[in-house]
């Protein structure tokens, strides 16, 4: 297990993170998502110990990652802005990361640099954007680690090349309990294929939840009673919690976070003129978490500009 403990990051005049703590369980895809500048990358970065945080303590299975060689060895991170070697080729960053990783596993480099379809003796600085991540995938998955971490995973892939990368990622989870941490600016990136996803806003997790609970427990209610109700009225007459709440008359449109069944069966008990209980997506979801603390989330942003910049 991942423990992360209370920890803090600040680059000049800027706080990237202040006192995040987060779990992240063995066998797990662990998405980690938010608005601009929400401290994802450089998270993730603390996390594969790149970073050294100002506060707090990242910690493998009770070990320090940070200047730990041997819990290093147990991972493989592929940034957002991916390096190689000058004038390498994917062979030669093969033998390269054979040096680190003593399970680098060459059977499968050459496997899949045949099936992704990629010279591995050609310059990758003559690779496209959407080939150069696919080598790097390659060679992180060769590695055989423990634990797998991608900042902005499938950008400049086509959807093909994103679901063959799902793919590798969700068989080394199935076959050997690998963990995963993934960081993405789209909610829709990581809705399907994520266990547990973390929103991240101005330095710290504002929510965290298993995917499968989130879908099932949240939705929006729209109802209509003989007469009018406020939010706090309806929030005590029927045991909930409203991130959302709108009157028009007699009418509501509330969004629950948690127990809608459980919440559908209180308001028919009340014999309502009218209800309907709706489903929402992550995106709504996570929409409204943010805007019931204040805030304004934009899932079609184009990165992380504030992290790149420290």
């Amino acid at each position: 297990m991942i423990q992360v403990s209370n920890i803090s990051k600040t680059f000049e005049d800027t706080k990237a993170l202040g006192g995040l703590s987060c779990e992240i369980p063995d066998g797990r895809v662990y998405g980690l998502v938010g608005s601009n500048g929400a401290g994802k990358s450089t998270l993730l970065r603390i996390i594969a110990g790149i970073y050294e945080p100002d506060e707090g303590t990242v910690t493998f299975d009770g070990e320090p990652v940070f200047d730990n060689p041997k819990v290093k060895e147990q991972f493989v991170y592929v940034s957002d802005d991916l390096y190689f070697l000058p004038g390498a080729s994917m062979n030669r960053m093969a033998k390269f990361y054979q040096l680190y990783y003593p399970n680098f596993n060459m059977e499968r480099y050459e496997k899949l640099a045949k099936e992704f379809k990629l010279n591995p003796k050609k310059a990758l600085s003559g690779f496209s954007k959407g080939m150069r991540r696919q080598a790097a995938t390659i060679l992180a998955v060769s590695c055989m680690p423990k634990y797998y971490f991608f900042d902005e995973t499938f950008d400049g892939l086509d959807q093909i090349m994103r679901d063959a990368v799902k793919k590798l990622i969700y068989e080394d989870i199935c076959e050997r309990n690998v963990t995963a941490v993934l960081t993405s600016h789209s909610l829709r990136e990581l809705e399907n294929f994520c266990d547990e996803l973390a929103l991240l806003h101005e330095g710290r997790i504002i929510f965290s939840h298993d995917v499968d609970d989130i879908k099932t427990s949240a939705g929006k209610v729209q109802a209509a009673f003989n007469e009018a109700m406020t939010k706090e009225e309806f929030e005590a007459r029927f045991e909930t919690k409203c991130l959302s709440y709108k009157e028009e008359g007699k009418v509501i449109r509330a969004i629950v976070q948690d127990g809608v069944a459980e919440l559908e069966q209180r308001i028919r008990a009340a014999e309502p003129v009218l209800l309907e209980v709706l489903p929402l997506n992550l995106e709504e979801i996570f929409t409204y978490e943010m805007e019931a603390l204040g805030y304004s989330f934009d899932t079609e942003s184009e990165g992380d500009v504030n992290e790149n910049a420290v």
